[in-house]
């Protein structure tokens, strides 16, 4: 009774939905359409074999750690970006996209020193298969050079989603994937006269997609003109105080994000010493997750703006209502997505040359996901959308760091290496920390620390 009469207020918000809708989308469809990308990109690796799928999919390890220090310094600013342009600071707005740009770029250049210098010591981090070592390493060394471009480019997307400029980006990143799979056939398997070059044709290819949708953005933003479209000057011209604000804001997001990734970096290690199969299995389960989950990349994004937008236009009781939409809606986007995830998951696993082994570990995985994927959706659109809106980064941060290493790291380590168990219970232990975030993040949502104007 209560779901439906929220769901009646909710079709009744007609603002709402047409505000959500626009962000919401958007910002799903590049998700899906990168992931899709991700998918070609598998499959056509995965016809060289396992082993050059497990290869790729650790190399990646070292981009996935880099995206989520970059996806926190992006989500952390985009907090102040969205109460800002609640505000219509333009002047602050640039101020948040300089410093995000100056610390994107540092990180940037750490991920990047160690994978072109030595790769292949990269690589033994995790794994301890040689051959698997010199195909990730040779994969590595050339694709870590386009990390700067990612962090710029990222940057950039993350402020246009503060001030509500979300569709550009789609049709770039539409391009950028058109153009992404022409490469890939064309180096990967050495067509229209190219040659063969394998995983090394794949880095080369993603190199020059990413440094094309960094030229192409950039394009776009001081084209346009609008808030993203600072000068130099207006980017560095930020004080002491300013930068107290941006840190005490942002630092536990980047923190919360670097270590979370570092925590989820962990269970590769334990998958790595399991041997390619377990590998190969979760590299192509987890590819076939982010399909699944792109729309709520899209809620939580949107739930992070909209309610932005209202804190920072102290429009407190808006926020408070809006924040309880998301989490139903959320919901009922889970049970759907959950419904269609267990009908293609069979004739997903038909598009890998993988054996019937690693098949079954696929399909059992995805298994595993679908029953925890409501918990999973809960934990983005509240530490994502809702908590951070508003500022309450520290629980944030103690909800995501203490669930992976207090909960899912040491039971990756007893599933993995103290009891030998396959895959797919290992990665049942792993997401057991969805539910213990589930259980505490709801009890601090009920709290509404979040619930106020930082600007």
């Amino acid at each position: 009774m209560i779901i439906t009469k929220n769901l009646k207020n909710i079709t009744e918000d007609r603002k709402f939905i047409k505000k959500a809708i626009a962000i919401t989308i958007p910002i799903a469809l590049q998700a899906l359409l990168n992931t899709s990308l991700n998918l070609v990109d598998t499959v056509m690796i995965g016809s060289l074999g396992q082993t050059s799928i497990a290869a790729v999919g650790l190399a990646n390890k070292v981009f996935f750690v880099f995206t989520l220090l970059l996806f926190g310094i992006i989500s952390g600013s985009s907090i102040l970006t969205a109460q800002y342009f609640g505000k219509n600071d333009i002047k602050n707005i640039r101020r948040v996209l300089g410093i995000a740009l100056i610390i994107g770029l540092i990180g940037a250049v750490i991920f990047v020193i160690p994978s072109l210098i030595c790769p292949e010591i990269v690589m033994s981090i995790f794994t301890p298969s040689e051959n698997t070592i010199k195909i990730g390493a040779s994969y590595l060394a050339i694709a870590a050079i386009s990390y700067p471009l990612t962090a710029v480019t990222n940057v950039y997307i993350g402020t246009l989603r503060g001030v509500n400029q979300v569709k550009a980006p789609v049709f770039i990143t539409i391009i950028c994937i058109f153009i992404k799979v022409i490469l890939n056939y064309s180096l990967i398997f050495g067509h229209f006269g190219m040659p063969a070059l394998g995983v090394r044709g794949e880095a080369i290819a993603t190199l020059i997609v990413r440094t094309l949708e960094c030229i192409c953005i950039l394009s776009l933003v001081y084209f346009e003109k609008g808030p993203a479209a600072a000068k130099i000057k207006e980017l560095v011209s930020f004080n002491v105080k300013f930068v107290k604000l941006y840190l005490k804001t942002v630092t536990p997001v980047i923190t919360n994000e670097f270590m979370w990734g570092l925590g989820v970096t962990m269970y590769s290690l334990v998958y790595g010493r399991m041997g390619d199969e377990a590998v190969a299995a979760i590299t192509i389960t987890q590819t076939a997750e982010q399909i699944i989950t792109a729309v709520f990349q899209g809620t939580s994004a949107a739930t992070a703006v909209i309610l932005g937008n209202e804190l920072g236009a102290n429009k407190l009781e808006d926020a408070k209502t809006h924040a309880k939409y998301f989490i139903i809606l959320n919901f009922i986007f889970s049970l759907i997505m959950a419904l269609i995830c267990f009908g293609i998951r069979n004739p997903l696993i038909t598009l890998f040359n993988v054996t019937g082994i690693v098949a079954t570990n696929i399909s059992t995985c995805l298994i595993v996901f679908i029953l925890y994927l409501p918990f999973k959706t809960f934990n983005w659109v509240n530490i994502v959308g809702i908590l951070r809106s508003g500022g309450d980064t520290k629980a944030a941060l103690i909800l995501d760091i203490t669930g992976v290493w207090c909960v899912g790291i040491p039971l990756a380590y007893l599933g993995g290496i103290v009891f030998g168990l396959p895959i797919y219970f290992v990665y049942a232990m792993v997401s057991l920390e969805e539910v213990y975030k589930f259980f505490l993040g709801f009890m601090r949502y009920k709290k509404k620390i979040w619930l106020r104007n930082l600007v």
